[in-house]
């Protein structure tokens, strides 16, 4: 472990270097982030998921930068040009550009014209025109060369204006001046046709580069991929110049000072301004891309933990029209009962026969609840089930999002799954699933796929897919899995878990239900049972605490406590075991044996064994009623979904055909830095309607009551 690196990590994140020690070096043992999380509380001081994984991120980071620096000590010291000075410079930077800004003075050079100069032998010209002589003037100075006066000031130039260019100092100065008082600005490219005027409100466009919106930014980086903006950096150039000069010219009364000040300028124009405003560019969208894909994994935290409805048994509806509406009849696991499909809308448009098949379903297969696909025919769909179940009582329907349901109809795994079901009878039974257990639904779809991101083609792919694992991976643990129920979609998330294990796991459970945790230890490896074991349960095994997530480890230090308390576990769900245990002195056990995080989180889930976490997330909203636009009038006040969060607001479901749109100047009368401070995607929430467009189907909603 790098010492140096873990005291910078310790006061960057404010957290004690034996915490960051610890997690490092149950990193390097192979543990995972979700194990260490849940089960080396004791080890880490009770870190959290994000906190190990920042750690994991930083040290990385900083790690590459310190071989970064060595490398470039040594390099610089193998052209016997290192000194204290420059080595204390580069040790004391704290970004790979501020290393590299240093370094390039040294670096092997390609052809440039200051290389091209110093062959022509012009380099003692331009060491003696930068000691700003007072005696003589450029003729007599020229004659110390080999070349006619007029090709060696144009050529000596091309040296000095690369020795400015190569100063860290200088690149540095320019590079934060453009940063903090430049503007980024965007116009609608000459000629550029944009048909939906999709960039319109970046065809005159201008925002300081400090205060750049992250969405804007991404925006406007398409719009010039595309070909439709040009943009540029605006800055005060004559300032930068005015300094650098002072900087610079150390006697302004030489006769060499309008030379070297038209060095300077060559120098910015040619060489510093393009590759700095590359820089503060690529800087302005690695950020802007950092977080959009923290947005991303936030709104896709909340979106798996969306609470499963319980006791349901479920109709999943793909809405289509010419092929017709495929329909899934599911038990309350999720297990198909009967599949099915109706032509109510264009072209054949039997409503009739559609209905009187509809109603049959709901009656045979005992169906309380229809989930609507929200992609093509939907809205129809959705008047269609409405003006049919008017008059059930105790049935309603709910519009579930269909975002990447097609893909994964249409996967190998969905075949599998569904060998005799065509793409559309597949996606009947996973909108379905949707609504009974949304999480084991979702994690078979790639998460970019899942429709809750903001520009997520616009960032670094690789990057964006590491995040949404990792994502996925940390509410799958959260959560749990019921090993005898789960699939290979789910398992993959697990700590530890391997395919070649997942498969010993599947072919287990073709044959047998699993009784017991041990019996999992018998197809992996000592480290995978440690790091896996704890986010498996077993349901009605042989032994209680299988269905909890106290690991195994833990089970003898369980039975003690058990036994102080005079309980048995055989009576884990009883009043009478519930009531001990919230009676329990847990001062007095963590006395006893001293392990306060692990005793704290034994009796939680002794508590509670299996719960569901997310069970404590609002319950979806189910309607038996269709809202129009024509229903609305401003001010009106509605209950909604939050279907997706972005960094200018938040598109919530209520009831209509489109999402209405949450602005964040309308999420408070006070200042909102970030909507996810107010909203999360799935909270039921109580919005006002602000303003409606009828001529777009669209709504602006506020959370602010006017009155």
């Amino acid at each position: 472990m790098n010492e140096i690196v873990i005291n910078e990590l310790a006061a960057e994140l404010n957290i004690k270097k034996e915490q960051i020690k610890a997690v490092l070096q149950l990193l390097s043992e192979g543990s995972t982030i979700p194990f260490i999380a849940r089960y080396r509380k004791e080890a880490t001081g009770a870190l959290d998921e994000n906190q190990i994984e920042k750690i994991n991120e930083k040290y990385t980071y900083y790690n590459n930068l310190m071989e970064r620096k060595e490398t470039v000590i040594r390099l610089i010291d193998e052209k016997g040009m290192l000194t204290d000075e420059i080595k204390a410079n580069i040790l004391a930077c704290t970004k790979l550009v501020d290393v590299e800004d240093i370094y390039l003075p040294y670096k092997e050079k390609k052809k440039t014209k200051a290389t091209e100069a110093i062959k022509m032998g012009l380099e003692p010209l331009a060491k003696l025109i930068m000691s700003f002589p007072t005696k003589g003037d450029m003729s007599s100075i020229c004659k110390i060369v080999p070349v006619e006066e007029a090709i060696a000031l144009e050529n000596t130039k091309y040296i000095i204006s690369e020795w400015i260019s190569d100063n860290a100092y200088y690149r540095k100065f320019v590079r934060n001046y453009i940063y903090n008082n430049g503007t980024i600005e965007s116009k609608l490219k000459k000629n550029a046709v944009d048909e939906k005027k999709t960039y319109e409100i970046y065809y005159n466009f201008s925002e300081k580069i400090k205060y750049a919106k992250s969405y804007r930014i991404l925006a406007i980086n398409r719009g010039e991929k595309e070909g439709i903006l040009s943009v540029k950096l605006d800055y005060d150039t004559d300032y930068i110049f005015n300094h650098l000069k002072t900087k610079i010219i150390k006697n302004p009364s030489s006769f060499v000072t309008e030379y070297v000040e038209n060095a300077i300028k060559d120098a910015l124009k040619r060489l510093i301004y393009p590759s700095i405003e590359r820089d503060v560019r690529s800087e302005l969208t690695e950020k802007s891309e950092d977080t959009a894909i923290d947005v991303f994994k936030e709104n896709l935290e909340n979106l798996l933990m969306t609470r499963p409805l319980t006791g349901y048994r479920v109709l999943g509806f793909d809405p289509a029209f010419r092929t017709g509406c495929k329909l899934a009849c599911l038990d309350e696991k999720g297990n198909v009962l009967h599949k099915d499909v109706i032509y109510p809308h264009e072209p054949k448009n039997d409503k009739i026969g559609a209905a009187k098949k509809l109603l049959e379903l709901i009656s045979n297969y005992n169906l309380n609840l229809i989930a609507i696909g929200n992609g093509t025919a939907s809205r129809e769909s959705e008047e269609f089930v409405a003006e049919t179940i008017k008059n059930l009582k105790g049935v309603y329907y709910i519009i579930v999002s269909e975002a990447g349901a097609s893909v994964y109809s249409a996967s190998k795994e969905a075949q599998r799954e569904f060998p005799d079901y065509e793409v559309q009878e597949r996606s009947a039974v996973s909108i379905g699933r949707r609504v009974i257990d949304p999480l084991s639904e979702l994690v078979k779809i790639d998460p970019k796929s899942i429709g809750v991101g903001e520009y997520q083609h616009d960032v670094n792919s690789k990057k964006l897919t590491e995040s949404l694992d990792y994502t996925v991976s940390k509410v799958v643990n959260n959560v749990g899995v019921n090993i005898n129920t789960s699939s290979s979609f789910i398992l993959k998330y697990i700590s530890g878990l391997t395919k070649p294990i997942i498969d010993k796991i599947i072919k287990f459970k073709e044959k047998n239900d699993f009784k017991d945790r041990t019996e999992i230890k018998k197809l992996a490896n000592d480290k995978v049972y440690e790091q896996a074991i704890g986010f498996l349960r077993i349901n009605n095994g042989t032994n209680p605490l299988d269905n909890t997530g106290i690991h195994p480890e833990s089970y003898e230090l369980t039975n003690q406590i058990l036994k102080d308390l005079n309980l048995d576990i055989k009576d884990i769900n009883t009043e009478h075991f519930k009531e001990t245990l919230e009676n329990v002195d847990i001062n007095s056990l963590i006395n006893k044996y001293h392990d306060e995080y692990t005793i704290k989180d034994i009796i939680k889930e002794l508590k509670n064994p299996g719960l569901d976490p997310r069970t404590e997330a609002p319950a979806p909203i189910l309607r038996n009623d269709v809202l129009t636009i024509d229903d609305l009038k401003v001010g009106m006040q509605l209950k909604g979904t939050v279907r997706n969060v972005a960094s200018f607001g938040a598109f919530v479901d209520i009831g209509l055909h489109n999402d209405g749109l949450l602005h964040i100047s309308k999420m408070s009368t006070s200042f909102v830095k970030d909507p996810t401070d107010i909203v999360n995607v799935g909270d039921i929430i109580t919005v006002y309607v602000d303003e409606i467009f009828k001529d777009k189907e669209k709504v602006a909603l506020s959370l602010i009551k006017n009155d």
